[in-house]
């Protein structure tokens, strides 16, 4: 009976994920194969853009009891938008120049068609920024972001203000959330509802100035 049931909502997991790839104006779901193994999702096929395949990561955590997200999704361009290897590092360039919220440290180096970010920055959000700002671009296939955050303090309080601001945030259940810190490293432990539900967790840990790095280890349940 365990595996019957399993078998039937896997089956209607995939469903509402093929059906919210549809509903994503800049996802072609046609080409996206999806499978379901115990709330475990695995996208495959070829799509024409790494934009349109961060849409689909994105469309797929979006839907209600995906656990994990396997992505084995390719970029594979036609001819006709085919883009050299110097106008992409001219665009990326352009792009990541222009950005307010993108520091002068951060610069990339492209490789083929792969985009690396590199630098420093003084903050996630800007580090995320840069990482936007460039996966948009037409010909840019993968991006790497190895941008690092420049050193900060610890704080004996770092814990207990993470902790307030998960407790603050309406998607959170900050009881089913552990925060634990050591030095200027967080570690985030427990369950949430949703993707969403982790990212916020993980935007609240970021937003301290005494943090540097956060380990999000949150499991998504049903």
């Amino acid at each position: 009976m365990v595996t019957t049931t399993r078998v039937r909502t896997d089956h209607d997991l995939q469903g509402l994920v093929q059906e919210e790839l549809r509903w994503t104006p800049d996802v072609d779901a046609d080409a996206i194969g999806v499978a379901v193994d115990d709330g475990t999702v695995r996208l495959s096929g070829e799509v024409r853009t790494f934009s349109e395949r961060v849409a689909a990561l994105r469309a797929t955590e979006r839907v209600r009891g995906v656990r994990t997200v396997i992505d084995d999704i390719t970029v594979h361009p036609s001819p006709q938008g085919s883009v050299s290897e110097t106008d992409v590092a001219k665009e990326v360039a352009r792009a990541l120049s222009t950005s307010v919220n993108v520091p002068d440290s951060i610069r990339a180096e492209v490789h083929g068609h792969a985009v690396v970010l590199i630098g420093e920055a003084e903050w996630d959000y800007q580090r995320a920024a840069a990482r936007r700002a460039v996966q948009v671009l037409p010909g840019v296939l993968s991006v790497d972001n190895r941008v690092t955050l420049t050193a900060r303090p610890s704080a004996p309080d770092a814990r207990e203000r993470i902790a307030r601001a998960i407790a603050r945030n309406a998607l959170l259940d900050s009881d089913s959330i552990h925060v634990a810190v050591t030095g200027t490293t967080v570690t985030l432990t427990g369950s949430v509802r949703s993707w969403a539900a982790r990212r916020q967790a993980a935007q609240a840990a970021w937003a301290s100035p005494h943090v540097t790095a956060v380990d999000n280890r949150l499991a998504v349940s049903i």
